[in-house]
């Protein structure tokens, strides 16, 4: 049986998030926002996926014409947030530096 995620306690949060400038918590969610256009931002979310799917963990992606925004959760941690969710950040943060997205 796999290990269950360890949830992160609130000073945890904290202390993750300060080290993912930019992104913003709403409830049990990280989230961030790039500006990027349309085709650019495929090509970015493609980027991502790769990543996911070496690490076995996944945001939810809502790409528009000239934004994509994500929003990070550990789904099988009853969408709580853990070290994993920090972690992807930090990797999509250096995705979107290499597709030339600028922070919103």
């Amino acid at each position: 049986m796999a290990d269950q995620p360890v949830l992160l306690t609130e000073p945890e949060i904290a202390e993750h998030l300060s080290q993912v400038p930019g992104w913003v918590r709403e409830n049990d969610h990280i989230t961030r926002s790039y500006g990027i256009r349309y085709h650019g931002g495929v090509a970015m979310i493609v980027h991502v996926a790769d990543v996911e799917r070496l690490v076995s963990h996944h945001a939810d992606i809502d790409l528009r014409w000239d934004y994509l925004r994500f929003s990070i959760t550990t789904h099988d941690a009853g969408h709580r947030l853990t070290a994993a969710d920090f972690e992807l950040a930090a990797r999509i943060d250096g995705i979107a530096r290499a597709h030339g997205a600028s922070p919103l």
